[in-house]
């Protein structure tokens, strides 16, 4: 993990935006340093190494003294590190999710600038993103879906789009919010728990769907996430985007476009074998065309099928909760079970 962690501080830039998150990283580091100040096991970080940091120089492990090496791997161990970030709000809690504007086309209407007009700024290729904000909506209009496909769209994509939707919400707040900080992880991570992205599964029915995603987020792999607890309030996450409606389930898909398109560029400059490449990309470019897909699908539905949905992870969510989850996978008998009705009906 350390070494994780000093990989992170070499490819830093001395930015202001990057010195000054560090600078309240490192006030609110001191202030606990204080407080616990009677401990005679914890010990300050020299203001050498405070001031190598904010210069944005090369920090090595090497370059702690003997008590700082002491302390920071005391801190990784205990889990003290992870209490100096700041918890990430989702943006679909903020009330500028209620008022998302897209084009009849499912287009952005605001193109958001990333240089001064007028400027030889080189645009950067990854600009730093502002997480409190919605993500962007699609740039070009959504084709209907009858220029994709010549055949009739599956009446289960009701079902699939709650995995995609579990498996965004997951991965996003695994990642605090911040997923360009690790594209590949991130796409990784989007893939170890969407069946219907990466194994082209196609869950009959929600619980079905919920019982899969669960089954990966509650394993031994993810164990330090917050466990069953944490896995069934990301139901809320759904919900809540559910209840948005259309154009917030079309920019969450762009961006879980764009994340996985990312995780592409990566592999793409990675030194690794061509046939370990070329497998890992093939997954990555498979799932961005099913993603693509589904938000051009979720463009062409009634604004009112979303809120059937939403109640129906909700009635979900309370049946785990009432039964208690086993991390089993969902019975082969309930899998089974005839569906009355579709859950959506094209209009």
């Amino acid at each position: 993990m350390h070494e994780n962690v000093m990989e992170e501080l070499r490819q830093m830039q001395p930015e202001d935006e990057t010195k000054r998150k560090m600078l309240d990283i490192l006030k609110r580091f001191h202030s606990e340093e204080e407080m616990n100040s009677d401990d005679e096991d914890e010990s300050m970080i020299s203001e050498e190494t405070i001031q190598k940091v904010l210069s944005g120089n090369e920090i090595r492990l090497e370059d702690l003294s003997a008590e700082e090496i002491k302390y920071f791997r005391k801190a990784l161990a205990s889990g003290e590190l992870s209490r100096l970030i700041e918890p990430w709000t989702p943006w679909w809690t903020k009330p500028s999710a209620r008022s998302i504007s897209l084009s009849p086309g499912g287009r952005q209407l605001v193109k958001p600038l990333h240089e001064h007009e007028g400027t030889n700024a080189q645009l950067s290729t990854t600009p730093e993103p502002n997480l409190s904000e919605v993500p962007a909506g699609p740039e070009n209009p959504l084709p209907p879906l009858r220029q994709l496909t010549h055949t009739d769209p599956s009446p289960l994509l009701a079902v699939h789009l709650v995995d995609v939707l579990y498996s965004y919400c997951f991965t996003l707040r695994l990642y605090n919010g911040d997923w360009h900080s690790d594209p590949f992880g991130a796409a990784t991570a989007i893939l170890s728990v969407s069946k219907v992205l990466v194994e082209d599964a196609r869950p009959e029915t929600v619980a079905e769907a919920l019982g899969a995603c669960l089954e990966q987020t509650c394993s031994a792999v993810y164990r330090h996430t917050g466990g069953f607890r944490f896995c069934i309030g990301l139901l809320d996450d759904i919900i809540s985007l559910l209840h948005l409606g259309c154009s917030a389930l079309i920019c969450s898909l762009c961006d879980l476009q764009g994340l996985i398109q990312a995780g592409e560029r990566v592999i793409k400059s990675e030194k690794m074998g061509k046939a370990e490449r070329g497998k890992s990309s093939r997954k990555l470019h498979s799932a961005e065309r099913k993603v693509y897909f589904l938000m051009c699908w979720v463009h062409d539905q009634p604004g009112e099928a979303w809120s059937s949905l939403a109640g129906i992870v909700e009635v979900e969510k309370a049946s785990l909760l009432e039964s208690g989850y086993s991390g089993k996978p969902v019975k082969a008998e309930r899998k089974a079970a005839p569906q009355t009705k579709v859950l959506i009906e094209e209009v």
